[in-house]
């Protein structure tokens, strides 16, 4: 009987090593003065703070934040379409979102990919994406790990996994705590499904409608694909911006980012007792893939707002007197916002209303 090898189980150390040259130049791009070279160590090293003008920060009393995240089935969409240079933008923007929702700078960032075989082009493919976001977030990727697991996942099927770390200063931390009655809600725009409900969303265009992936939808103006693989919208530099520039004064009391869930359950999570945000329908334009999706799943809009952003991808709770300057300086980072609610007393910590 002949020998065993660890290629005949389905893993192949030089495919392997290929595959890690192939990537090193998309990691390589994201990182900055701060990050501290250990070519071959076990992990990487990141520096909280730097002696220079451009990264130095001083701090005081630090807090790290952490996040890890997925894509969740939005990747069966990539599969099927071919197309996996856009879900690591997808895993970078679902941990950068969450982190800035504590008022913390994403510092850097790290990968799981999971792989039925080894395949540097797809791997490629998903680290380049990756890669983007980060650049796209200012953090570094720092490093991460590609698991070749055969006998869990079938070839060419993958999946991804992210984890970010983040910091703030302790006395600028945004935990909710600071809302009050008169505070303005702004809504920023998503774009489009990000990465949730897509289990819903599968269900319905492929297995309920039987569209096909690269069909062309006039309603749409784009193919299936194109419009499922829009990759999630990456807040942290606009966000960063806004809170840098008003250094003093604490103007921003809550960030949330929406996802699973939609805006009533994610903005509650940031809502401290007592106090109550109304939302108002009809106060910002739905995207119209949004209203196709309800229409070809018979989708009833509860369920709708309760599974999916609605075009709202990110909310900031603000002091109103700065709410109009905060929707000008989002404008300038080519982020459409508008007022969707405001604070009063009371409990639960959202209801809606329509526009009145």
């Amino acid at each position: 009987m002949a020998a065993w090898s660890y290629k005949q189980a389905g893993v192949d150390l030089d495919r392997y090593a290929e595959s890690m040259q192939r990537i090193a130049t998309w990691v390589q791009r994201t990182h900055t003065p701060r990050v501290v070279p250990w070519p071959g160590g076990f992990a990487g090293l990141f520096r909280l703070d730097f002696d220079c003008c451009l990264f130095s920060r001083h701090y005081e009393k630090p807090v790290l934040v952490g996040c890890a995240d997925g894509v969740g089935t939005k990747l069966l969409v990539a599969e099927m379409a071919g197309v996996h240079d856009t879900v690591g933008i997808d895993l970078v923007a679902m941990n950068v979102n969450d982190c800035i929702c504590t008022g913390a700078e994403p510092l850097f960032f790290l990968d799981y990919v999971a792989m039925g075989r080894d395949d540097p082009e797809l791997l490629e493919q998903i680290v380049r994406g990756v890669a983007r976001g980060c650049q796209q977030a200012d953090c570094a990727l720092l490093g991460g790990e590609t698991a070749v697991m055969p006998d869990l996942y079938p070839p060419g099927r993958y999946d991804l996994a992210g984890f970010c770390v983040g910091v703030v200063e302790e006395h600028k931390r945004i935990d909710g705590s600071a809302v009050e009655s008169g505070d303005v809600v702004l809504g920023v725009a998503s774009n489009g499904f990000h990465s949730n409900g897509y289990s819903l969303v599968r269900k319905v265009v492929f297995e309920h409608a039987r569209l096909k992936v690269d069909q062309y939808v006039e309603e749409l103006q784009a193919t299936v694909a194109e419009v499922l693989l829009k990759p999630t919208a990456i807040y942290a530099p606009a966000v960063r911006n806004v809170l840098r520039h008003y250094r003093v004064k604490a103007v921003v009391h809550a960030v949330a980012h929406i996802t699973g869930g939609g805006l009533a359950e994610n903005l509650g999570r940031v809502i401290p007792s007592g106090k109550q945000v109304v939302l108002q329908r009809g106060s910002w334009p739905v995207p119209v893939e949004f209203t196709w999706l309800a229409e070809l799943g018979q989708l009833p809009e509860e369920e709708m707002y309760r599974v999916f952003n609605m075009g709202i991808g990110l909310v900031l709770v603000v002091s109103s007197y700065y709410a109009a300057s905060i929707q000008q300086q989002l404008s300038r980072a080519g982020l459409a916002s508008w007022e969707i609610g405001y604070v009063r007393e009371g409990e639960p910590a959202v209801v809606w209303s329509k526009r009145g």
